[in-house]
């Protein structure tokens, strides 16, 4: 492998139904934060069936190219593919990154394309940054420069760990939904397209989609919520979510929750927030009841505002608010409610 014929940050562009998923532009826009960093250009990779259209809107978002695979036996997700589709075209266009959403299709299909092209892959990343290798210099070792450092949570998320791809091209790494930012949006902003088909010959690795039963749920997505309202083991219990409910509404949020709710089974996996739930990012994220363990801080620090309400005045979660209240929340939360309603009801 010839490392220096790689040039360019890749992004795999994932859509469903002819829509283009959050991630997708998120990614665009860290990628063009990188490809700034390298002096090079950001390439969408639009996979489907009837999807150029979609081009345009990835453009606006900031991508300079659009690899367009449109196929009709990419209509929905299927692995094998999918996993053909994105292969060719690293190999074809050799990207020097590559970066994959980590989506339950992107957990699927990241892996799958590293293994075909022999290379690394690393996982569920929450930052990605352009800088040396090693960090730090170790005498007698060269010292890499450019090279993509992708940081993620270890270790049950008690440490974080930064890795690097120095000896195989392309760098990949999935990344969390929500921790990178779209890039402003420029109407009428247009991008080369590149219309690329590897050709696709079905065999028994091919699953057959029989049919599509499409779930229907009345549960908000917390990650486009601008205010949150988040409790954890501190309510006490199902039925003392009432108070968080009562709360959300007054502000125009939506309840969320910490992993401890959801295995208790006081809510849904959907409301969880936190490494093993979701990334969130509002303008206001209520943390009651919450103790601020690591796991949860990593999946709700880059709020802009933090409130905190927990009775333990040493509970880590105080270390990341920009407010905190210490006390009882059976009575802070009512009490808050009230003076909101109040205040409202003047205006």
């Amino acid at each position: 492998m010839n490392i220096q014929d790689y040039k360019g940050v890749f992004v795999f562009a994932q859509q469903v139904d002819n829509e283009l998923s959050g991630i997708a532009l998120e990614l665009v826009g860290k990628g063009k934060d990188l490809a700034k960093d390298l002096g090079t250009e950001v390439t969408a990779v639009l996979v489907g069936s009837g999807i150029k259209g979609l081009a345009d809107e990835l453009a606006e978002y900031g991508a300079d190219k659009v690899i367009v695979v449109d196929d009709p036996e990419l209509k929905e997700y299927r692995t094998e593919p999918y996993a053909h589709a994105l292969a060719s075209v690293i190999n074809e266009f050799k990207p020097e990154i590559f970066l994959v959403g980590a989506t339950a299709i992107g957990r699927d299909l990241g892996p799958r394309v590293s293994a075909r092209i022999h290379t690394g892959l690393t996982a569920d990343c929450t930052q990605l940054d352009i800088g040396d290798f090693p960090i730090n210099p170790i005498p007698g070792k060269e010292q890499l420069h450019n090279q993509l450092l992708m940081t993620r949570p270890a270790f049950g998320g008690n440490t974080i760990a930064t890795i690097a791809c120095p000896n195989f091209r392309p760098q990949m790494a999935t990344v969390r939904p929500g921790v990178m930012q779209k890039a402003e949006r420029v109407p009428g902003a247009k991008a080369e397209v590149i219309e690329f088909n590897p050709g696709f010959t079905p065999d028994n690795k091919y699953v057959e989609i029989l049919k599509i039963v499409k779930s229907v749920s009345d549960v908000a997505d917390i990650m486009d919520a601008k205010i949150l309202v988040s409790g954890g083991r501190g309510v006490g219990s199902a039925e003392n979510f009432k108070l968080l409910d009562d709360l959300a509404e007054v502000l125009g949020g939506t309840v969320s929750c910490s992993r401890a709710v959801v295995d208790a089974g006081w809510k849904p996996k959907d409301l969880q927030v936190g490494q093993t739930g979701k990334t969130v990012r509002p303008n206001v994220y209520f943390a009651i009841g919450i103790s601020g363990a690591i796991q949860h801080v990593a999946g709700m620090e880059e709020s802009d505002i933090i409130i905190a309400i927990n009775k333990d005045e040493s509970a880590p979660i105080f270390d990341v608010a920009d407010y905190g209240i210490v006390g009882d929340l059976n009575k802070i939360v009512p009490a808050l409610t009230e003076k909101l309603k109040a205040e409202l009801a003047n205006k």
